[in-house]
């Protein structure tokens, strides 16, 4: 069985850190960071706000993330041993495949192949102060994150429950361990049911 799941949500929410507590223990289980699909920073356009553009989907190639998560449709095994993932026999022939980004939920060819959507969310004042805290390849400039960064989640949150996308929203306060326990029991329960 092949299931695939989306960790999305705002900048700064917790997704990276859950994601990598699942791996851990998810048997056949891959990633992909929608991260790595940035195009390179001489692509990226400046926008009307004066900032570049790095928090919408065209600063992202997702035919190249598309790609690779087909290429993991196509086979699983071969992908995981391709990406140092041991597979485990035992596992019932079960592979998951997690994607994980802030807007996984805003590329078409993508929504409908997910078989679980978590979204996670923290308010405004807490995300501002978690993104301040980061350290980015490229440093955010004075005011990106009131003239563009948040903007750019409200937009696309929008757009997400517009179009209907349906999502399992998870408050990114939480503890670390309370999300990562309420998601793996999710994911295992769904998991029975479709077996």
């Amino acid at each position: 069985m092949k299931y695939i799941v989306g960790i999305g949500g705002m900048t700064n929410g917790g997704k990276t850190t859950l994601t990598n507590n699942l791996l851990k223990v998810l048997p056949n289980c891959c990633v992909i960071h929608q991260d790595d699909f940035f195009k390179p920073q001489d692509q990226i356009a400046v926008g009307e706000d004066g900032f570049k553009q790095w928090d919408v989907l065209e600063s992202l190639d997702m035919e190249a993330m598309l790609s690779t998560v087909q290429a993991w449709m196509s086979s699983p095994r071969k992908f995981a041993r391709a990406h140092g993932v041991s597979v485990r026999l035992d596992a019932s022939d079960t592979h998951i495949l997690i994607l994980e980004g802030f807007l996984l939920y805003s590329y078409k060819p993508l929504v409908d192949l997910y078989s679980r959507r978590y979204f996670l969310t923290v308010p405004y004042e807490e995300c501002k102060w978690r993104r301040s805290k980061r350290s980015y390849a490229v440093p955010d400039p004075p005011g990106l994150f009131d003239g563009h960064v948040w903007p750019m989640y409200q937009k696309y949150k929008r757009e997400m429950e517009a179009n209907g996308v349906e999502v399992v929203y998870l408050d990114g306060m939480k503890s670390r361990e309370e999300l990562f326990h309420q998601v793996l029991e999710d994911i295992q329960n769904s998991l029975l049911n479709r077996s």
